[in-house]
């Protein structure tokens, strides 16, 4: 799963794109790689949509730098109203805490990772068939994920593209790249510095078109209080990097938080 597989000169690869910090870490290391990339960014109706601005932004710096990166927007939120979340659910408010915190499950979107590669799945197949290439579908999931959603195991993914490829024609040409299963958030952001470095691209320019927090508000700034928002504080800080985005409050209150919050989970 972790491996690249039968790529060939004309290298091709598909990456789901939030425009978080992890998709766009593994947008950086395709690129390093020399990867024709097709990025595919779901709007489902979440609530952090500026994610999906943040996204465009940075396709559109690294074309600035030479790198272009075909891009498409998939519209699903019709579909996903049907789904209970507090990411998608006006209703239900974004718990604050600790990814391994029980409240934390509140941000599961059911099956969305199931859904999401489905189209990226079928796009992998029609591109190969068109072009008669090797399609390498990249996921940024990582360690951190796996307590909370379920969707973002290795087994999940075993078992999902092994019902892809008995439910599909045309399947030999389509391998899973699944680099970061097991990084840590620190671990991830440690691939992209020596990635942007690699490629001459601005670090605070990169990070500052990501939007992580699952609760920001209309300018894409948050407390710094959500799960997701401590573990890139968190990470940020174990390199001794300060994150080039905005919050609410100044770096070194958010960061106290976020240590705080760790402390408390050990203890």
């Amino acid at each position: 799963m972790e491996l690249e597989l039968f790529m060939p000169e004309n290298k091709t690869a598909i990456i789901s794109f939030s425009g978080g910090m992890d998709s766009t870490s593994l947008l950086i290391h395709l690129i390093n790689k020399r990867y024709k990339i097709h990025a595919i960014t779901f709007d489902y109706g979440q609530k952090h949509k500026l994610e999906i601005i943040k996204a465009k932004e940075n396709i559109e710096y690294l074309k600035t730098m030479n790198y272009k990166i075909i891009h498409s927007i998939i519209d699903i939120s019709d579909c996903t109203k049907l789904l209970s979340s507090g990411l998608t659910d006006k209703n239900i408010s974004i718990p604050e805490g600790h990814y391994e915190d029980e409240n934390m499950k509140a941000t599961v979107v059911p099956n969305r990772n199931a859904i999401f590669n489905a189209i990226i799945y079928g796009y992998a197949i029609s591109i190969a068939k068109k072009t008669n290439s090797n399609i390498l579908i990249a996921l940024g999931v990582h360690a951190g994920d796996h307590t909370i959603y379920p969707d973002c195991r290795k087994e999940f993914y075993t078992q999902i593209m092994k019902a892809f490829k008995i439910g599909n024609w045309n399947t030999e040409k389509i391998a899973l790249y699944l680099p970061y299963i097991k990084y840590a958030k620190s671990d991830i952001l440690k691939d992209a510095i020596k990635n942007i470095d690699k490629l001459d691209l601005n670090f605070d320019t990169i990070f500052k078109n990501t939007l992580t927090s699952y609760n920001p508000d209309k300018t894409g700034k948050s407390n710094g209080k959500t799960s997701s928002d401590i573990e890139r504080i968190l990470a940020f800080n174990s390199l001794g990097k300060i994150d080039p985005l905005e919050y609410l409050d100044s770096w070194d209150n958010v960061l106290i938080n976020a240590l705080n919050k760790e402390k408390d989970y050990k203890c």
